[in-house]
């Protein structure tokens, strides 16, 4: 099917949809959502500019005030649930009431809170706006009957005795007719008419009667960032548990282990010399692999860290480093989150690893401190540059770990180097 017949099938569908409004099931709901607000709409606009004027005309007297005030909230409350009831039960569609934060104890408190919030004022607008479209109800009314009665205009001129005022007479009949289309014209439109006009006010109840879309995206926004600091936390305490069960467990089994091949080879010179070699290379095989899961377990989270925070951590790497490293460190007495510590720390530890195994620097710059709410750390090397992301030096998961708490990496490498690394990473997380 090519796009001429395309357009043609969908102009057809369209045609026939609009023939069939005047007896769709849509079209008298639309009609009735509308004329069950013409009551609702009036009445409640009225009560509630009156009660607004007698507030602020009673403002001067307290008691006044505040009885005029309570009717008020009574009154938008009522009117709320009755247009959130006409709303669910005509377009199937449910608002989700929008309940204030209450911070105030008491019901006098949380009264005031309620005349305060913007969701009440919000809904009262609405309840204002509810006459328009109580009038655009009573058009569609109008619609219906005046295309309803110009239709059959004709039959009943076609019933009354000929010379009546719409009579059979041949110049009367173009008139007839003229009135009869332009019924038809109006029976068609007038669906469309309800359609649009439920469509807007629905749209308006939707957006004065529920819950503000950008507070209820702060909201959201907030529960994610809540949900990943929790889920960062989650995974530093489970880093932190997987280190203490390495160290205490395997890590002093290992120790033992190589100690005790150690004292076997020294109680024992006499061993024939396949057993004394094979005991030689099962104690080199165990400190090796003690190195290596001392290593490891450093990696996955250092234990000092913890203890004795950032800057015992960082002078700890500084020292193992097989280059020299100036280290300067300039922190608050107060800690920062240990999320953000354990960020920290390993973004020293990539970038000093990758500094020296692929750089060849002969000096590394270390520099910490927070300032404005931002935790910042710059490491900076003479070695050749050219570092970038995706490159296989890890900085890619660098790059993520500082934004799962919201931070930002910035690299600057230009071939021949020197290479700075700075990573900003917001105390506030």
């Amino acid at each position: 099917m090519d796009e001429g017949e395309v357009r043609t099938v969908s102009g057809r569908q369209a045609a026939l949809a609009v023939a069939r409004g005047p007896v769709s099931r849509q079209a008298w709901l639309d009609t009735a959502y509308l004329c069950v607000n013409v009551p609702l709409g009036i009445a409640g606009a009225a009560g509630v500019l009156v009660l607004i004027t007698l507030a602020a005309t009673l403002a001067v007297s307290v008691v006044g005030g505040l009885v005029a005030s309570g009717l008020l909230l009574f009154l938008v409350r009522v009117l709320t649930d009755l247009q959130r009831s006409r709303h669910l039960a005509f377009r199937g569609v449910p608002i989700p009431p929008d309940r204030p934060d209450y911070a105030e104890r008491g019901w006098f408190g949380r009264r005031l809170t309620d005349l305060r919030s913007e969701g009440f004022w919000r809904q009262t607008g609405y309840h204002l706006l509810a006459a328009a479209s109580g009038a655009g109800a009573l058009l569609v009314g109008l619609g219906w009957v005046a295309g309803v009665a110009l239709t059959l205009l004709p039959s009943y001129g076609w019933s009354l005795p000929s010379g009546g005022p719409f009579g059979t007479d041949l110049h009367l009949a173009v008139t007839q007719i003229g009135f009869c289309l332009a019924g038809v014209v109006i029976l068609l439109a007038t669906p469309l008419l309800a359609a649009g006009l439920a469509e807007a006010d629905s749209r308006a109840a939707q957006a004065l009667l529920g819950v503000n879309r950008r507070i209820q995206l702060g909201q959201r926004l907030t529960a994610v960032g809540a949900g990943r600091a929790a889920a960062v936390s989650a995974a530093d305490a489970e880093r932190r548990r997987i280190e203490r069960d390495l160290h205490d467990g395997v890590q002093q089994r290992l120790m033992s282990l190589a100690m005790n091949l150690g004292i076997l080879r020294t109680a024992h010179p006499d061993l024939p010399e396949g057993a004394k070699l094979a005991v030689q290379d099962a104690h080199e095989e165990a400190k090796l692999v003690l190195s290596e899961l001392r290593d490891l377990v450093r990696g996955l989270y250092p234990a000092v860290l913890d203890d004795r925070g950032l800057d015992a951590a960082l002078s700890g790497i500084a020292a193992r480093s097989a280059v020299p490293v100036r280290l300067e460190v300039d922190l608050p007495e107060q800690r920062p989150p240990i999320a953000l510590e354990a960020v920290a720390y390993f973004v020293v530890a990539e970038t000093l690893t990758n500094a020296v195994r692929h750089s060849g620097a002969t000096t590394v710059d270390i520099a910490v401190h927070e300032a404005d709410g931002v935790l910042r750390v710059q490491v900076t090397d003479d070695g050749v540059g050219g570092a970038r992301v995706g490159g296989g030096s890890g900085l890619k998961g660098l790059t993520d770990r500082v934004a799962s708490v919201d931070g930002t990496l910035r690299i600057d490498s230009p071939a021949g180097g020197p290479t700075t690394i700075t990573a900003e990473l917001p105390c506030a997380f």
